[in-house]
């Protein structure tokens, strides 16, 4: 099973010798999502899990933070000093100055959410707010639809209309595609709506260009469009909503050629998508998490995520949008993180960190500070904003960092005590996905290198060595999948692990269609599509085109750095991954005015930090906008910096998520 972030969730076959060694990895042509084929990363995925740089030892660090140099150790060694080091914290500073930094380097609900949350709530450390991908969506559509669900990507297949709206699927959704060539082979039409010209926009019967962060102004443009002309769906308006006649009332002010000019584009074709998607049934949204990296991302999300109960596309089986469906995999979290353990103790809920502004966190917080960091499943270094205050941070003598990792990523180069973790070829875990309704259980197919330990083994001996004798540290991993399934959810119901063992993917109790919504069912307190349209609106982001004036007079330049073929972080170590990341595409009418030609090395820059790239000189982006792809490990970079040294630590309108795609720049040639 594929644990990296990803929607798509792939249910992978590997073919293993005698001597124990992998020979071929490939997709199962059984799972009905994977049906066969693996994206272009996990596909080379074996020459990450015998890549002599694979970090086989727990080591020390014996140079300056940040260096990068460390002796080998032993477990025993390692884990003593953890836990001495803790111990000395907690007892001087008490136990939230630990803070946990973790994400979904692996998407295993027991190496990712599991042993690891026993322990640090056990210990009392502060809490960490996962916020550094889609928080700001979650927010947006838990408030639009009250439930994280969406339309099976199998049913794409009976869409006469598919509108890519930030999803560039090609690269970061593939699975997805096949069904949307099947749609296209039956006359379907595929839009998409970007800032950029993506892979996927390429291959798009029509592409509109859109400034960044202006999402929520075309949704409510076309809201205005659909219900001046009556294409609304009335029936399933009187059935399943509330507040109709308001969102008419708040979206009369959202005229075409007033969200032309938010976005930037142009007003007739603002009415003829609208007029399309409105009369074009069924009709689906691939929603992505794209336009939630901005300051109004969950206000984007929110009013996206309205227009199928406006049309009433959610009552057709190809119909509906499509961003998580994350929240249907109702597992017992509380059995499986142990939350209750934070009473033991602190006698109380431990204070909470955002993620996002890591840097802040790092450099001012008080009572207590942050004295230890323990990270995993993260790069830090690499993928959060206002990087060189990270850096800063982490060069902090009095921080005691402890990383589990399986390469020496930026991070790891700031590491005290540097530990081998495996990949999820080499451990048991339970997975859920965020783009289909299949739960899937994954046994190791092969055995770690060196003295490779997975997560939760780290944690379950950590654990000991702070003296917890709590009997959830015992538990085995088959004990806390039994604890997971265990939920009394009717999606869950009769899910046992001895299914999943014998079937390795099981979907979830949900009818064959799921149509989430097609008969109201929102996890609304009325049980209906609320437009609350008091509360909808646009406002350009402070950081844009159309914001903060005197700061776009010395940075007039929009910088969007969108994930590509690479996966988040997690292959920044491959050469073609940094290469693609090294590449900043320009418009030609901005090229010119700055001198700049193709393949020219650039410096980007702002008020808070600066980066070299390569120019790439195309209208793949409209003038005004520059792309490059995110995260390149700093390190790999001639001067040391990626792109998260030009980003703000500024937060989403709701859910507290990161501004990426908020930022204002200037190019020169270097």
């Amino acid at each position: 099973m594929c644990a990296l972030d990803c929607p798509d969730a792939c249910s992978l076959l590997v073919t293993v010798d005698d001597d124990g060694k992998a020979t071929r990895l490939r997709g199962n042509p059984r799972h009905p999502v994977t049906r066969g084929f693996l994206c272009a990363k996990v596909a080379q995925y074996l020459e990450r899990e015998y890549s002599p740089d694979r970090l086989l030892h727990p080591q020390k660090r014996v140079g300056k933070k940040g260096d990068g140099r460390f002796e080998r150790i032993s477990w025993d060694r390692a884990l003593d000093e953890i836990g001495g080091r803790l111990r000395a914290i907690v007892e001087e500073f008490g136990p939230e100055a630990v803070l946990p930094y973790s994400y979904a380097g692996t998407m295993g609900l027991l190496n990712g959410a599991g042993m690891d949350r026993r322990f640090f709530h056990r210990l009392g450390a502060s809490r960490l707010d996962r916020t550094i991908c889609a928080s700001a969506g979650a927010a947006g559509l838990t408030e639009a639809l009250g439930f994280r669900y969406g339309t099976e990507p199998e049913q794409f297949r009976h869409s006469k209309l598919i509108v890519a709206w930030g999803a560039n699927i090609l690269e970061t959704n593939v699975h997805l595609w096949p069904f949307i060539t099947e749609a296209r082979r039956q006359g379907a039409r595929f839009y998409t709506i970007d800032p950029r010209m993506s892979r996927t926009a390429r291959a798009a019967d029509r592409h509109f260009f859109i400034h960044p962060g202006s999402d929520a102004a075309l949704a409510l443009g076309l809201m205005h469009v659909i219900i001046r002309d009556g294409l609304q769906d009335g029936d399933f308006i009187e059935r399943h909503t509330l507040g109709f006649e308001q969102l008419r009332e708040k979206v009369r002010d959202y005229t075409p050629r007033k969200v032309a000019e938010w976005t930037g584009i142009a007003a007739e074709e603002i009415e003829g998508l609208a007029r399309e998607y409105a009369t074009t049934r069924p009709a689906a949204i691939r929603l992505n998490y794209g336009l939630q990296r901005s300051e109004r991302g969950a206000m984007a999300v929110r009013a996206v995520a309205l227009l199928p109960a406006l049309t009433g596309s959610w009552a057709e089986e190809g119909g509906g949008l499509l961003l998580s469906t994350s929240h249907a995999f109702h597992v017992n979290r509380k059995a499986l993180e142990r939350p209750d353990l934070q009473w033991k103790a602190l006698g109380r809920e431990a204070r909470l960190v955002n993620m996002t502004p890591l840097g802040q966190a790092l450099a001012t917080l008080n009572d207590p500070p942050v004295k230890a960091l323990v990270v995993y499943n993260s790069n830090p270094a690499a993928i959060a904003p206002n990087r060189n205050l990270v850096l800063q941070g982490l060069r902090r003598e009095d921080l005691f960092t402890v990383v589990l990792e399986q390469f020496q990523t930026d991070t790891a180069d700031f590491a005290d005590i540097l530990l081998p973790a495996t990949t999820f070829l080499e451990h048991t875990d339970l997975y859920y996905a965020y783009g289909h309704y299949y739960l899937q259980m994954a046994r190791p197919a092969l055995e770690p290198p060196g003295e490779a330990r997975s997560n939760v083994d780290i944690f379950r001996l950590l654990a000991g060595r702070m003296g917890f004798d709590d009997a959830c540290f015992g538990e085995s991993e088959d004990d806390m999948i039994r604890a997971a399934l265990d939920s009394g959810h009717p999606f869950l119901a009769g899910i046992t692990l001895e299914e999943l063992e014998r079937r390795e993917f099981v979907r979830l109790r949900v009818p064959e269609p799921f149509r989430p919504f097609a008969e109201g069912g929102f996890g609304t307190p009325s049980g209906k599509c609320e437009f609350k349209a008091e509360t909808l609106g646009y406002e350009p982001p402070e950081e844009s085109r159309l914001g903060d004036r005197e700061l776009r007079s010395r940075f007039p330049l929009e910088l969007i750095s969108p994930k590509g073929s690479g996966m988040n972080s997690s292959f920044g170590n491959r050469q073609e991954m940094d290469c693609a990341s090294e590449v900043l595409t320009l418009h030609p009418a901005d090229a010119a005015q700055r001198g700049i030609s193709a393949g020219d090395r650039v410096r980007v820059y702002n008020a808070r930090g600066a980066c070299v790239l390569t120019a790439c000189v195309e209208e793949l982006v409209p003038p005004g906008v520059l792309s490059t792809i995110a995260v390149r490990w700093g390190k790999r970079a001639p001067d040391g910096h990626n792109v998260n040294a030009l980003i703000s630590d500024r937060l989403t309108d709701r859910g507290g998520g990161p501004t990426f795609y908020n930022c204002l720049v200037e190019v020169e040639k270097t």
